[in-house]
């Protein structure tokens, strides 16, 4: 899908408004994705606070933002702090469908599309703030714009020698139209099965977290009430003795 869209937008004059950068950007929008349940350890935060940086370098450009979020715990946060929420999907953070990132998408795409020098919901620009998953031990929470269009490269070395020419059918704005929608709801999926990777990743190891230290402080407080019964029957046998040598000494002295 990537080099599918290099190519058309590479080699294809057409003035897309999903490739073609506003001269006096307005506003962005800032799409977070966090969890919708704990016990998670710091994943969610870790997003809210890559959406939080992002949205003051966007502040600093002089963009407005406009928050998008998925997931209980970033409605939650905004919510708390009463600010405004463009837009908001839960209930699908662990386990998302394609069809849950296609709606998001398509509310992104079109307030992209509208106006921002005329619509007060429309926005200039489309960021994306996910957990990327890189194993089990580690996950990295970044931000990534997706409009207009910053096409993502592979990592393999480029071909040598001159670059392949491409025709489209029926024009190149047709091919357009077409594929960026499917090209934004592709990369929103990635992002939503990277975070839930993540999510379920970042529980399981707050779950052994959790395991372990319950277990190490079963281990210290039962050495703590044993070591506590120990000295209680110490205590009571001292006591038996002592008054048993009480009684001895007292039935002595009276013969």
């Amino acid at each position: 899908m990537t080099r599918a869209v290099s190519a058309v937008a590479t080699f294809s004059t057409t003035n897309h408004p999903l490739t073609t950068a506003s001269e006096n950007p307005k506003r962005a929008a800032v799409l977070i994705i966090s969890a919708d349940r704990g016990m998670a350890g710091a994943y969610s935060n870790n997003a809210i606070k890559e959406g939080e940086q992002l949205a003051a370098l966007l502040r600093e450009r002089g963009l407005e933002t406009k928050s998008y979020l998925v997931g209980r715990k970033a409605v939650s946060y905004y919510k708390f702090r009463n600010r405004q929420i463009s837009g908001q999907w839960t209930g699908f953070s662990d386990n998302p469908t394609y069809e849950d990132a296609r709606e998001v998408a398509d509310a992104l795409i079109e307030a992209f599309i509208l106006d921002a020098q005329v619509d007060v919901n429309g926005v200039d620009e489309i960021h994306i703030v996910f957990t990327e998953f890189k194993s089990m031990l580690t996950q990295n929470a970044m931000a990534r714009r997706m409009l207009p269009l910053e096409v993502v490269e592979s990592e393999a070395p480029a071909p040598a020698g001159l670059l392949p020419m491409y025709e489209f059918e029926p024009s190149s704005e047709v091919v357009l139209n077409a594929l960026l929608p499917r090209y934004i709801q592709a990369r929103v999926f990635n992002a939503m099965l990277q975070s839930a990777a993540s999510e379920h990743a970042a529980r399981r190891r707050a779950m052994k977290s959790a395991t372990d230290n319950a277990d190490d402080l079963i281990k210290s407080l039962t050495r703590l009430a044993n070591a506590a019964r120990q000295a209680e029957i110490t205590q009571e046998i001292s006591e038996i003795v002592g008054g048993a040598d009480a009684l001895a000494s007292a039935s002595a002295g009276s013969e």
